[in-house]
């Protein structure tokens, strides 16, 4: 078995802990709210594709069918069950990016995860264990220094 040399080993403990935490975030965040994104109509943020919208949102009537017929979570009504992941999939990114609540935020991706795995997607389960990992780093490591959690930290 190859063991990567000292100084590969130094390399990569030049790179910040700060840094992989921030793409981790926004990894997940990105993820999250780009499908929340294809969930409602009236506004729209993707900066990177240069699609913006700025209106009042709503969801899409795809979206009321995805989660009647689709996604058939048990327990929760449909028109529940949308309005809430729709929701979660644009306040937990937010909440990630920016670095605030960020464990709980991070839970309620991992939960969401769980949710998707479970009963909607269990064949997509490589994805869905990328995204646990990502949010279960998040969880043990917390958000870094950069983030609103850490600055509030610093300050108070």
């Amino acid at each position: 078995m190859m063991m990567p040399s000292r100084s590969s080993q130094q390399m990569l403990r030049a790179i910040p802990e700060s840094l992989v935490l921030f793409l981790a975030r926004f990894a997940l965040a990105a993820t999250f709210w780009l499908s929340g994104q294809t969930k409602i109509e009236g506004f729209a943020f993707n900066p990177f594709a240069g699609h913006f919208e700025f209106g009042w949102p709503s969801l899409k009537e795809s979206t009321f069918y995805l989660f009647e017929y689709e996604y058939a979570l048990p327990i929760i009504p449909p028109e529940l069950a949308a309005y809430m992941a729709t929701a979660a999939e644009h306040v937990l990114p937010i909440l990630l990016l920016f670095g605030i609540l960020t464990r709980l935020s991070a839970l309620g991706i991992f939960m969401m995860t769980l949710v998707i795995e479970i009963f909607v997607y269990p064949e997509a389960y490589a994805l869905h264990a990328t995204w646990a990992a990502l949010a279960l780093l998040i969880m043990r490591q917390g958000p870094g220094r950069v983030s609103i959690d850490a600055l509030a930290k610093r300050s108070g």
